[in-house]
């Protein structure tokens, strides 16, 4: 097998170790089966290609379009010409896929069904991969820069993934890159024939440096042992960096504190769930539940809050968890003079229902769980730690019931400032027509709460809005437009649309996310099932605080204090709930092999995937977090290697041509004396300032045991520095760059294994860099010293000057 055929191979290999972290990150292996045979021809076409003598980057143009080819007849062959050329149609069909997929990849959770959006991304991103990787490290005989798209390829899969790329994953990607540079370290040194071995030296000292005294694999069992450093290397660095979480081998992520006021939640995607849930053929049972009051029908699960609009989404932002509470603080804006009755209820989750945040009542007042959760104080949201989940979860919580009258909302005073700046804020790409609307509709209102209500029933009842959950999803700055004109959505749509005129309004707004009250059970309990997901809008009035609105028709119920004479609702004299056997889930759903993946998604299919309304997902990582791990990785790397990166510039700034002049000249003669100086230094040969260039020449061959062309190398240039030195007109030399690098060759060829390692990794050399900072310092200090002194001189003579004029 031929050196390029090992190289490609490898190249494929590594590709496809590396597409393994995309594994976690959609359902089921078939679509790396189909990449494998894919990234296989495409790399066939590469061998074949560079057999024929062409420019190597008609080689890689021949590769691209056979992956275009390959992409066309996977994925849009009813639209192509022939069923395989990539014609226009095809081309759209492509580029309509791939935006389907980038929507499926922000709105599910992983692991993602395989959409042919997804599975699209997934295969072509690992095709564009292997095309990179082939061409850098085969077609242009450059393996080491292919870690990179290789290394992309697993932080994407890393970072999406929340962890699901862990270490096995580094590994195999790891090891495929060793793989690599191996085989192209194989290829490179089977093109020198024999093998340098080392230095046998011969009984007059001179080393002829072709002895095969040496196994010819000495260089690659030394590359096996770098590449098992530097890859355990890699491995522990993170562990001695406590403060990187959720790094790229996993780790403790948001949501995963300790301690109080540790962690943070970061922002949930509902969109995606709330739709499949509303469609489900079955309202498959998610909780249970029994309260003490009156009219069950206005108790609302809330899940979330999403108080940040992006223009793209609606979204929950990164905030700091707690402790949960003995007892739950005063709801933010709430005054005494509003009505408000404390409730009891008892919640029983279903085993099939995982959710990392627990529905409660809102405002919650107190909750008794068992298990690890924690507190967020801005929405008054719990919040799993440490994978916690509702799962099976029986829960106590009382609730605050909060009937302020149409008087006291209409009175309410304007809100804090920096609560109004943050709940009014709104992105600049909301297209004007919200802000109109919202004017037109709300025209005469004399106060906020007027404006809330006209919003209110202007999209539940007199604007001709249609309630229709199989309308397509969204919730960004576009969507929100589309809604006003088309006026047909479902949940989601009424309360984003609603909260976004709200704020255009200088309303504070927000949406939560969560369950109506469900259906009254023969026995006593409330059931509550997929299909009761629901979003609904919350605005903020001074004295009330956050109260809820439902623009949604048909949908849960309208709030009494939107509405005049509507009754409100008391608590009962019943007895105090308990958690018994009839508040069990009367259903536990269960897996079924035949359960439709968008369902097995939701969790409808049993205990293995979560459901509920909201599905949470990862923010993303914070500038900050990035910025520390792009200068611990700087710190972990650059500082081992600084004395090796200073001395390759060293060299080459000596050694690099410089101007034609005699000055420039002489310039660079010295340059390459001090280079050679420097590299005897590196290689155990101390620099002697006491002896002439011609004596200095003649101690480095002896001790560096240098063969006669990296002898008559060093003389050559000792006898140039002689003419700069002492001749009345210097001689201009030549090919001193080829005799500095004969005379290193020279010296490395002659040192042990160890010495040339040292002289590499640690040259003795640079050293210089410290004495060049101590000069600066005392230059710098004596400096500063002579301006202090000359202060202090012309101070005296100012008031000489005074006392005598």
């Amino acid at each position: 097998m031929s050196g390029r055929t090992r190289l490609a191979l490898s190249a494929y290999a590594a590709t496809l170790l590396a597409a393994g972290a995309l594994i976690p990150l959609v359902e089921g292996v078939g679509w790396l089966v189909q990449a494998a045979v894919l990234l296989g021809v495409q790399s066939g076409v590469g061998a074949l290609a560079r057999r024929v003598p062409v420019a190597r980057t008609l080689t890689v143009a021949a590769q691209a379009l056979v992956t275009l080819v390959l992409l066309t007849l996977v994925f849009a062959r009813d639209h192509a010409l022939l069923g395989a050329v990539p014609g226009p149609q095809a081309v759209m069909r492509l580029g309509e896929l791939l935006v389907a997929g980038g929507e499926d990849v922000g709105t599910y959770s992983t692991p993602a069904p395989l959409t042919d959006g997804i599975k699209l991304l997934v295969v072509g991103g690992v095709l564009l991969i292997g095309l990179l990787v082939d061409a850098m490290a085969v077609t242009f005989r450059s393996a080491a820069p292919a870690g990179l798209p290789l290394l992309a390829l697993y932080s994407v899969a890393a970072g999406l993934s929340d962890g699901g790329a862990g270490r096995l994953w580094f590994l195999l990607a790891a090891s495929g890159y060793l793989l690599l540079l191996l085989a192209e370290g194989r290829d490179r040194l089977s093109q020198w024939g024999r093998v340098f071995g080392g230095a046998a030296r011969t009984k007059g000292g001179l080393a002829d440096g072709l002895s095969g005294a040496r196994s010819g694999s000495s260089p690659v069992r030394t590359g096996r042992r770098i590449g098992v450093l530097a890859l355990g290397i890699a491995l522990v660095a993170p562990l001695a960096l406590p403060a990187l979480d959720s790094g790229l081998l996993g780790g403790n992520g948001p949501g995963n504190g300790r301690g109080s006021g540790g962690g943070t939640i970061s922002a949930v995607n509902p969109l995606v769930s709330l739709q499949n849930n509303l469609n489900q053929p079955e309202n498959r049972e998610v909780m249970t539940y029994r309260s003490n009051i009156e009219n069950p029908q206005n108790l609302y699960l809330r899940i979330l809050a999403l108080d940040e609009f992006n223009g793209s989404e609606w979204r929950s932002s990164t905030r700091r968890l707690t402790d949960v509470p003995d007892r739950l603080p005063q709801p933010a804006g709430l005054a005494g003079d509003v009505s408000v009755t404390e409730v009891r209820t008892n919640i029983s989750a279903s085993r099939s229902y995982q959710q990392t945040y627990l529905p409660l009542p809102y405002p919650a007042s107190e909750v008794r769980v068992d298990g690890r959760w924690r507190y967020e104080p801005e929405g008054r949201t719990l919040v799993g730690d440490d994978g916690q989940t509702t799962r099976g979860a029986q829960y106590e919580v009382g609730s605050l019931v909060v009937e302020p009258t149409a008087e006291q909302l209409a009175a309410a005073g304007p809100p804090p400032e920096e609560l109004r700046r943050e709940y009014t804020r709104l992105p600049g790409s909301l297209p004007g027509v919200v802000a109109e609307t919202a004017a037109q509709v709300t025209d005469g209102s004399a106060n906020a709460y007027e404006q809330a209500v006209k919003l209110q029933d202007w999209f539940a009842s007199e604007g001709g809005f249609t309630y229709d959950t199989t309308v397509t999803s969204g919730t960004g700055s576009s969507a929100i437009a589309r809604f006003l004109r088309d006026k047909e959505g479902f949940c989601v749509h009424f309360s984003f649309s609603m909260a976004a005129m709200a704020r255009t309004l200088d309303i504070p707004a927000r949406v939560a996310v969560g369950f109506t009250p469900g259906t009254m059970k023969s026995n006593g309990a409330v059931s509550v099932g997929l299909r009761d997901a629901h979003a609904w809008p919350e605005l903020y009035f001074e004295g009330i605080g956050w109260t809820r609105f439902e623009p949604t028709p048909s949908r849960g119920s309208t709030p009494s204090w939107t509405r005049p004479d509507f009754p409100t609702d008391t608590p009962s004299d019943a007895a105090e709930p308990s958690a018994d056997t009839s508040a069990d889930p009367s259903a536990a759903p269960s897996a079924d092999d035949s359960c439709p993946p968008l369902l097995r998604q939701e969790g409808g299919c049993g205990p293995s995937q979560e459901a509920g309304a909201a599905v949470p997902t990862n923010r993303g990582t914070p500038l900050g977090t990035v910025l520390l791990v792009v200068l611990a990785a700087a710190l972990v790397l650059v500082l081992p290697l600084s004395p090796l990166l200073w001395r390759i510039r060293a060299r080459n700034r000596r050694l690099g041509s410089g101007g034609r002049t005699p000055a420039d000249a002489a310039a660079r003669t010295l340059a390459a004396w001090r280079e050679i100086t420097d590299t005897a230094w590196d290689h155990g040969i101390p620099p002697d300032e006491s002896l002439t260039p011609r004596k200095a020449a003649a101690r480095i061959v002896r001790l560096g045991r240098l063969d006669t062309p990296a002898a008559e190398a060093v003389h050559r240039i000792a006898g140039s520095v002689e003419q700069v030195l002492y001749a009345a007109e210097p001689r201009p030399a030549a090919g001193l760059a080829e005799d500095a690098s004969a005379v290193r060759a020279g010296l490395r060829g002659s040192a042990g294994r160890g010495a040339r390692l040292r002289a590499t990794l640690l040259p003795r050399s640079s050293v210089r860099v410290v004495w060049a900072a101590a000069d600066r310092r005392t230059a710098l200090a004596e400096r500063w010293a002579g301006r202090a002194g000359a202060g202090r001189w012309t101070t005296r003579l100012r008031r000489l000057t005074r006392q005598h004029g």
